[in-house]
């Protein structure tokens, strides 16, 4: 076996006109952390205050719920990543399963999502640090209270961004070697924040005094989608973005996957609990809902100095800055891979593939770099974009019960070091939360992401007559990826309908399970009646192992 630190030499696969390939440098620890590294970003430093405004002291069971909904979805992943161990995987997968359609939609939508996570990093940065610097400036947008970038929070978030792709070029290797100090440096912020405000100041009372639940069951899920709950367990996917540079992706992945988002759960759990039992009784006088704090562009901080641990406080708006920026640092890694991915299933321009020396899609995280910088202009603050991500993010993930699914009738032997016990039902509790969890969102943010995926479909259709004109026109696969079409036209009408921020509340609370259960259930049968056949099944799977299967070789050598 390969050192996670060990420089395997460049391979190049001639079917693809010898360009180096991606390395594997990554090892248990790198994923795992990389992660870790992800899920700890901003949504932490925001989303006890957001989720305790949403529901109360009942914002812990939204964290726990949320944690499962995730981990569900996970661990549908963690068997797919360790059957084919390839950057891109979330792309990839639904490529073999259901053809290029299929992938064409997953890979936009998981683009777009992507694309976006490094800036409203460098956003939750900078709010924070509008303690030392006018980065941002204070606004109400739709009777919200959100912090929008200055001119100058500009200039420096373009220079962030920079830096991303800088630190990137140099490798997946020196990535892995600063996001493993990086996580570390969070994780121990993170558990010091929790004891210190456990330690220094509980009050039990505050769990009862306004209510426990002072929404009902609506804010508490509510909360799961729009608090940044769900933006704050995201991060678990680049376990299987990478998993074609780490070492040993059979064991690695499972644990990656598995492993972050569990750990991370906990750790968000006991945050809710130490924040909930830090304020104190005058800051609830006027209910939960109506929380708010002095310097409140950084509320743990603002805790923190009320407390008396000016030190902790101090802490916390330095973490602010790095927490945020490995994440960032982290996606512009993994954006560049999915748009790698795409062009490696012939869905997306070929020069995206194109890596470098170093084994870095440059092409491709340039092509992020600018579309990030483009998303400041309509999103100048975090609070702005967080919805927007979430629900994107959670709808590209939807594929993957459905690939698993497939993947289990079209591929029965395959080799599978993690296979999901009881596939078939958590695979569609998968589904299900997946569905739920953007209908939770709402329409107001919904609305911006379905036209964002018509923007995909008008490219889709220019590709098509470009590719018509060279005569490159590759197998789209149109009936095997027919079911995206009710799929998402269902969740925009639902959630159009639905009685979350902006719909029409012909859905009501609690007949939208039973409604967004019998469509999950509608969609699962149909993706797996359209399924591709076995036949072209083993074709793309040749396509998609040519290269892992020579980089293996290189690394046994």
């Amino acid at each position: 076996m390969a050192s996670p630190n060990k420089a395997a030499e460049p391979t190049t696969n001639t079917a693809d006109g010898g360009d180096p390939h991606l390395k594997r440098h990554v090892g248990v620890v790198g994923l795992l952390f990389a992660s870790v590294g992800s899920i700890i970003g901003s949504g932490w430093l925001f989303g006890a205050l957001n989720a305790s405004q949403e529901a109360g002291p009942a914002a812990v069971i939204s964290w726990g719920l949320g944690g499962v909904m995730i981990l569900l979805i996970g661990l549908c992943y963690a068997e797919l990543g360790t059957m084919f161990p390839l950057s891109g995987g979330v792309v990839r997968f639904p490529h073999i399963g259901f053809g290029s359609f299929a992938s064409y939609m997953t890979g936009w939508i998981t683009w777009v999502a992507c694309m976006a996570v490094a800036p409203i990093e460098v956003e939750g940065a900078l709010t924070y640090a509008t303690k030392y610097a006018a980065f941002t400036e204070k606004h109400t947008v739709d009777g919200a209270v959100v912090h929008t970038l200055t001119g100058l929070g500009l200039g420096v978030a373009v220079i962030a961004m920079a830096v991303f792709v800088v630190i990137n070029y140099f490798g997946v290797r020196w990535f892995a070697r600063v996001n493993n100090v990086l996580v570390w440096w969070k994780l121990g912020i993170i558990t010091l924040v929790i004891v210190a405000f456990l330690v220094t100041k509980f009050t039990p009372h505050n769990f009862t005094s306004h209510g426990f639940r002072p929404e009902g069951w609506h804010g508490v899920f509510t909360a799961i989608s729009t608090s940044g709950i769900v933006f704050s367990f995201l991060g678990f996917r680049q376990g299987i973005e990478l998993a074609g540079e780490t070492d040993n992706p059979k064991r690695n992945v499972p644990v990656a996957v598995i492993g972050s988002v569990l750990l991370t759960t906990v750790i968000y759990v006991l945050l809710q609990v130490a924040f909930v039992g830090s304020l104190s009784p005058s800051d609830l006088a006027h209910g939960w809902a109506k929380v708010s704090f002095t310097d409140d562009f950084g509320p743990l901080a603002a805790i923190a100095s009320v407390l008396g641990l000016g030190w902790l406080a101090t802490l916390l708006y330095i973490d602010a800055v790095v927490s945020p920026a490995d994440t960032g640092l982290i996606y512009t890694t993994v954006t560049s891979r999915i748009s790698f991915a795409m062009a490696r299933n012939r869905n997306a321009p070929q020069a995206l593939a194109k890596t470098t020396s170093n084994g870095v899609p440059l092409i491709s995280m340039v092509l992020a770099f600018v579309v990030g910088l483009i998303l400041f202009l309509p999103f100048p603050s975090w609070q702005q974009l967080v919805g927007f991500i979430t629900s994107a993010t959670v709808l590209s993930f939807g594929s993957g019960p459905l690939v698993l699914l497939a993947f289990r009738k079209q591929l029965p032997d395959h080799p599978r070091s993690f296979r999901l016990p009881g596939a078939h039902v958590l695979a569609f509790l998968a589904f299900w939360s997946a569905n739920l969890i953007v209908y939770w969102t709402g329409w107001k943010t919904n609305e911006k992401l379905f036209m964002a995926v018509l923007l995909g479909v008008v490219l889709l259709g220019v590709m098509y007559a470009v590719n018509a004109v060279r005569g490159q026109q590759p197998e789209w696969d149109w009936v095997s990826g027919l079911w995206y079409v009710p799929w998402l036209g269902g969740l925009a009408l639902m959630s159009y309908l639905g009685n979350y921020d902006g719909g029409r509340n012909v859905i009501q609370f609690g007949s939208a399970f039973i409604v967004t259960f019998i469509f999950s259930a509608a969609i699962m049968a149909l993706a797996y009646s359209t399924r591709l056949s076995r036949v072209s099944v083993d074709r793309y799977i040749a396509d998609s192992q040519r290269e892992a299967q020579i980089e293996e070789e290189t690394l046994a050598g």
